[in-house]
């Protein structure tokens, strides 16, 4: 299981890395496992202002449909166009090339309420 220390996580299995007031958001290698063949990935939210919890999109996979909920609050600046013509690239790389949106954060004070690897790895039992 592939779990990169230099990332943030969250309990919803959503992975981000921070540059700047910039955040870029995917979904973890565990979610992507768990779900398995990933299908579809739609993102309505671009340009849309919205609070860390709410839901910016879905992944759809063969046998399941998930929501996609925010880590941090802010501005959806921009979503992985790639996706639309090959989602599985969330399953064969979900840390590269399959990341899914990219976040201007309003409030980088709530990156001190994320998850660090080790305590993502306890969280899924790894």
């Amino acid at each position: 299981m592939n779990i990169p220390s230099e990332l943030k996580y969250t309990k919803d299995h959503e992975w981000i890395k921070i540059e700047g007031d910039v955040a870029t958001i995917g979904i973890t290698d565990f979610a992507q496992s768990e779900l398995g063949d990933i299908v579809y990935v739609e993102v309505e939210t671009v340009d849309e202002t919205l609070d860390a919890e709410e839901i910016f999109g879905t992944v759809e996979a063969v046998k399941t449909v998930s929501d996609l909920f925010l880590p941090l609050s802010g501005e959806i600046i921009e979503f992985n166009e790639s996706l639309e013509d090959e989602p599985e690239k969330v399953n064969s790389d979900p840390y590269g090339n399959g990341w899914m949106i990219k976040l201007k954060c309003s409030d980088l004070s709530q990156v001190e309420g994320l998850m660090s690897d080790d305590d993502y790895k306890a969280l899924i039992g790894a």
